[in-house]
């Protein structure tokens, strides 16, 4: 393998675009935006049935053509579907994925790739198997937080409940993998911290990937891979701007009703457990009752369509291209498989 991968592990809306623009800035390191290789394709394999020759040839082809349509162009990275088939050394949609990624470090001519799709935690096994090696940095928020972030977002949960699930799930799984690993491998960041200290955190960060730090790096806002992507989605626009020193207990003043005491009874494990205090004291666990989670249910279902309902008709549109790519997928299977 000729470049080394970085990972990026934790929930979105957690900073994750604003620590990947970061990095980008760096010449030996290839952050480019996400296409969710393996989030996406990993619940499609079996769409490909058994992969040969022929069937790895399909799956090279469609993820190729996914990542091409990705909201955010890989500036400067020529994917050529052939040529990876041609370079694979295995019927893996994992060698896929190092071989889109490592192509971006290619095309940089970087020491490192990035890849800022944190859900793959929870291919953790697949990854560590497979023999990557990678770099893990686990960057971490106020899940309250994150989940006032998430309402505003057209993509993941909307109810409190699901969004307090989602992140705890998370952040456990990111917990577990630290604890697998040695120490050089495994780099934790918090978010309050990376924004009010910003230079020092960078440091620390660029010391334990053995590259340079430079100044530019936070100046990301100027950037171009910064604007492509703040124009790609209204969910990114801060990234046209200089890092937000005080982005931090919003969910204070912005939860309502029952949000807190819900989040916290779902998730104030992992939140002691990162050194986030709880705010609420002798929460009603009624609230988490099976009666209540199916009325959650039915409720967050009705909140995703509506955010998709009122969603900006450019941001819709820039993610149109990748889902016309898995309409397709699903449909050219339909005919195949018995």
């Amino acid at each position: 393998m000729t470049n080394t991968g970085i990972q990026i592990i934790g929930t979105q809306r957690s900073g994750s675009n604003l620590l990947r623009v970061i990095l980008d800035q760096s010449a030996e390191i290839a952050s480019p935006h996400p296409p969710h290789i393996l989030v996406v394709f990993m619940p499609l394999l079996h769409l490909y049935g058994k992969l040969d020759s022929a069937s790895y040839k399909t799956l090279v082809n469609d993820v190729v053509a996914y990542v091409n349509a990705n909201p955010v162009p890989w500036e400067g990275v020529l994917l050529n579907a052939d040529e990876i088939y041609e370079k694979s050394t295995r019927y893996d949609l994992l060698e896929i994925n190092r071989l889109v990624y490592e192509q971006a470090a290619i095309s940089k001519g970087a020491k490192y790739w990035c890849c800022k799709s944190m859900a793959n935690v929870h291919y953790a096994t697949e990854m560590e198997d497979f023999g990557l090696n990678l770099k893990y940095i686990y960057l971490y928020r106020d899940g309250r937080d994150v989940a006032c972030s998430f309402k505003k977002a057209i993509v993941g949960e909307k109810h409190i409940y699901h969004l307090a699930k989602q992140w705890s799930e998370d952040q456990a799984a990111c917990l577990k993998l630290r604890a697998s690993l040695p120490a050089e491998r495994f780099f934790a960041l918090n978010y309050e911290t990376l924004i009010t200290e910003p230079e020092s955190e960078i440091r620390k960060l660029c010391l334990y990937l053995d590259i340079a730090y430079q100044p530019d790096m936070l100046k990301f806002y100027d950037s171009k891979t910064s604007k492509l992507t703040a124009a790609a989605g209204e969910m990114w626009s801060n990234l046209e701007k200089p890092i937000i020193s005080n982005n931090t207990r919003k969910f204070l003043n912005e939860f309502k009703g029952n949000d807190l005491e819900i989040f916290e009874l779902v998730a104030g494990d992992i939140l002691r457990q990162l050194d986030y205090e709880l705010v609420v004291q002798n929460p009603d666990a009624n609230l988490i009752d099976a009666d209540h989670i199916a009325a959650y249910d039915k409720e967050n279902a009705i909140l995703k369509k509506e955010t998709l309902l009122s969603a900006r008709q450019s941001d819709l549109d820039n993610r149109e291209a990748q889902a016309k790519i898995l309409k397709e997928i699903k449909e050219r299977s339909a005919t195949i498989l018995p």
